[in-house]
């Protein structure tokens, strides 16, 4: 609908590694949009966090979180996720 709808994820405890937050901050945005909208496109500034929903069997180190985030997707039948690089992003988390 032309809405853009920006989330912050604050309040997230610090993870092992920076890609485990990157995961931890796309599962808590899937969990919270299923409650207040119904978005189905996100963006990021990790590439590495698009590879591994392209091909979560290439990052076994992950395979907890991408398993969550792969029964979230049951609910977003139109999910897209796009790189924003962070030079553009005028709203850093």
């Amino acid at each position: 609908m032309g809405k853009i709808q920006l989330m912050g994820t604050h309040n997230l405890k610090r993870r092992e590694t920076a890609l485990h937050s990157e995961l931890e901050a796309l599962r808590w945005a899937k969990e919270s949009m299923l409650q207040h909208s119904t978005c189905q496109r996100f963006e990021t500034d990790c590439k590495d966090l698009i590879a591994m929903i392209t091909d979560p069997q290439a990052w076994p180190n992950f395979s907890t979180e991408l398993e969550v985030i792969k029964i979230l997707q049951i609910c977003f039948p139109d999910f897209k996720i796009s790189y924003f690089p962070r030079a553009q992003n005028e709203i850093v988390d």
